[in-house]
């Protein structure tokens, strides 16, 4: 017999997937004026508050692929507000650090996170937004693990 919260478990997994996507769509929304996307956002976010960061960090803590980081940071290097220097321990990788015009950019953006949470949680008590990171955080993290131990996945 299934598990009885089975029902419940699967709307709480299709509630966080419809969050993330609206989620993304907003922040799509507010980025959009400034001519960036989402990773192109995160990757100025990173760099403004982190920067100068290894490429192959960044990569790391994005988690997304070499080749898509690649892409994002050709687009923001063309845009000219971003530079890729040589990592002067490893000549072979790539530092990123924001441009005089993406510091510029990086002041005048809205903070689309804020946003997000301001409109998504307005009138949620805090207790419960705690509640809701704690359990999603836990969550994800024993999935990962998971993943990790039955590598067969």
């Amino acid at each position: 017999m299934p598990n009885s919260n089975a029902l419940d478990l699967e709307a709480a997994g299709s509630w966080a997937k419809k969050y993330f996507f609206a989620s993304r769509a907003f922040m799509e929304s507010v980025l959009h004026p400034y001519d960036l996307g989402t990773t192109q956002w995160y990757v100025i976010y990173l760099l403004a508050n982190d920067g100068p960061i290894n490429q192959r960090e960044l990569t790391r803590t994005l988690e997304v692929e070499r080749a898509t980081l690649s892409a994002v940071i050709g687009a923001l290097v063309r845009k000219g507000l971003v530079e890729q220097m040589s990592d002067p321990d490893d000549k072979r990788q790539k530092v990123l650090q924001l441009t005089t015009a993406g510091r510029n950019l990086w002041a005048t953006l809205p903070d689309p996170i804020g946003l997000i949470a301001e409109v998504a949680f307005a009138g949620v008590d805090d207790a419960e937004i705690a509640l809701t990171n704690r359990v999603l955080r836990d969550a994800t993290q024993r999935l990962n693990d998971y993943k990790e131990e039955n590598n067969s996945i």
